[in-house]
């Protein structure tokens, strides 16, 4: 293959990789919004491996100056992901407070940065909701 058929390959696939990255990334941050992220992940890291996949081939193809960036960026995003996925486990745990139930001694801090004591809680009805984050 002719050098310059090479570089105009590795440059769609730069694009390509950028492409499928953004785009997987969008769904994940979208799901990550609605905090409806799904229990088999297997589909996004299928995606983001590809993503990292298309990036590292096109840079072997050496694209065209213009797609280096697209093809590293998509390399990164590609290789990040399923990496702290592997590391992140997340499990629910098989006991929770149910609803009516005394909730055990705490304290965190509040909106404005204070300590909160949930014994200041004792005897009032309370509605709590605790937030996860998923990243």
């Amino acid at each position: 293959m002719g050098e310059r058929k090479s570089q105009t390959l590795g440059t769609r696939l730069g694009f390509a990789a950028f492409g499928v990255a953004a785009l997987t990334m969008a769904l994940w941050l979208r799901q990550v919004h609605a905090v409806a992220l799904p229990d088999n992940r297997g589909v996004f890291v299928v995606f983001f491996v590809a993503a990292f996949g298309l990036g590292v081939t096109a840079l072997v193809a050496r694209p065209r100056w213009f797609a280096v960036l697209p093809a590293l960026v998509a390399v990164a995003i590609g290789g990040f992901f399923p990496f702290s996925v592997s590391i992140s486990r997340q499990e629910v745990a098989t006991t929770g407070i149910q609803v009516g139930a005394v909730i055990p001694a705490f304290q965190a801090l509040n909106r404005h940065g204070e300590r909160f004591d949930s014994a200041a809680l004792a005897g009032k009805p309370v509605l709590m909701k605790f937030f996860r984050g998923h990243w």
